[in-house]
């Protein structure tokens, strides 16, 4: 089953459409080849198909448009889960070179995002860093999640971000696995 949500505001206009488990990207960020390149190791590592397109005030800065996709993709993310009772947890310790990151997340209902860590550098392919851990915060309250994410080694900062999206990737890939058959993945016999 495919979900797909779209958000319009005098800012940005964004359009995502994930399948689970999925094959193929074909993701449109208007000026932004940064994200769309940590966005399609997101999904190939969490096994999405997905489709985005978004464009936005890019001759601002890349802020909004970066929120707004982790709002919808979060959204997206939730109602996937929603579903079917899901495994719910999902970690990952992802090297990637000189980098690291760790990863965890639990569909809990309450989303909330946990940083540590910096990158090397304050911007990268001309994309501003700083927006890594915003993109985060909004799909991980959007989407309801609770998660943890520590960049524990960032020899640079493509690699440190691949790190981090490609971790979440895997992480999300097992928090999503189906429950066993009359297992509620919560001890309050509520799912998300």
């Amino acid at each position: 089953m495919t979900i797909s949500l779209e958000r319009k505001t005098k800012e940005t206009n964004v359009f995502v459409a994930i399948d689970h488990p999925g094959e193929g990207h074909c993701i449109r960020i208007e000026k932004c080849g940064f994200l769309t390149h940590m966005i399609e190791l997101l999904c190939h590592n969490a096994q999405l198909g997905i489709e985005i397109v978004a464009e936005g005030d890019t001759h601002v800065d890349a802020h909004h448009l970066t929120e707004d996709i982790g709002i919808v993709l979060g959204q997206a993310i939730c109602e996937l889960a929603r579903q079917t009772p899901r495994e719910r947890y999902g970690w990952c310790l992802l090297p990637m070179d000189g980098s690291l990151a760790q990863v965890a997340l639990d569909f809990s209902g309450r989303g909330a995002l946990h940083w540590k860590g910096a990158f090397s550098t304050p911007t990268c392919g001309g994309y501003d860093m700083e927006l890594v851990e915003e993109f985060f915060r909004a799909l991980a309250r959007s989407g309801h999640i609770t998660l943890h994410i520590a960049l524990l080694a960032a020899d640079n900062s493509h690699h440190a971000a691949e790190a981090v999206f490609k971790g979440f990737g895997r992480a999300l890939k097992a928090a999503l696995v189906p429950a066993a058959e009359n297992q509620n993945p919560s001890s309050k016999g509520v799912w998300l």
